[in-house]
């Protein structure tokens, strides 16, 4: 499958619904490139953070997408997210970049920034690219476009033993307001706001684990592939 040329497998859905896990492992089974395009904005918008008064300023940071190199490499230990050659990786999943990366995604010359390098990526290889608006704006000729999703509860739930793991602290309580408050945000944004493609298909994750995920969205990729 992978020798076809500019395969696109768009994953598009809200906050939490698992997403990047399956993308990478989808990606990985089919022998495709990853590219988590979530990772881009939180890079945008750690960076704004780095930068006094930027997080309240869109010009500027609408001048920081434009300026930041952005790269998204493979390794061993899972992808990798370099800005300006920094790798950022654990910096921008902190809960302080999820905070704000939902005011910097909608800001339109970051998205037109971004969008332009996601295209780019994907004329190279073929590419399995999860996000929110992939198959109805980045890429709408895409061969399969999935629309994963989950409850509020149980996103809350993955990203509280996520975020655990890695000694965050926080309660499930504010997880679950701080995900419904980002659903909201994707969702009523002006520029590609968080909407499933008539076309995509609904994988609802709820009540799926990862392995169970994976294997629906292969099954699809296989039958219109």
């Amino acid at each position: 499958m992978s020798n076809e040329k500019n395969i696109a497998i768009t994953i598009d859905g809200p906050a939490g619904a698992g997403k990047s896990t399956v993308a990478k492992k989808v990606a990985d089974r089919l022998h495709f490139t990853y590219i988590d395009t979530g990772a881009m904005y939180r890079a945008v918008a750690w960076k704004a953070l780095q930068e006094k008064g930027a997080c309240d300023d869109e010009a500027a940071i609408a001048q920081i997408a434009q300026k930041l190199d952005i790269t998204l490499e493979q390794s061993p230990n899972g992808l990798r997210v370099l800005a300006d050659g920094q790798d950022i990786s654990e910096e921008i999943r902190t809960p302080a970049v999820s905070h704000v990366v939902s005011a910097v995604a909608k800001i339109g010359a970051v998205r037109e920034r971004l969008v332009s390098l996601q295209r780019l990526l994907a004329q190279k290889a073929c590419v399995v690219m999860d996000g929110r608006d992939i198959a109805t704006h980045v890429l709408p000729n895409a061969a399969v476009k999935i629309f994963l999703t989950a409850s509020v509860d149980e996103r809350a739930r993955r990203r509280y033993a996520e975020l655990k793991q890695k000694g965050f602290s926080g309660s499930m309580e504010e997880l679950k307001a701080q995900i419904a408050a980002r659903d909201k945000a994707d969702s009523e944004r002006e520029i590609s706001p968080l909407v499933k493609a008539s076309e995509a298909i609904l994988l609802d994750t709820t009540h799926l684990n990862i392995e169970e995920a994976v294997e629906a969205v292969i099954n699809e990729a296989k039958a219109h592939i």
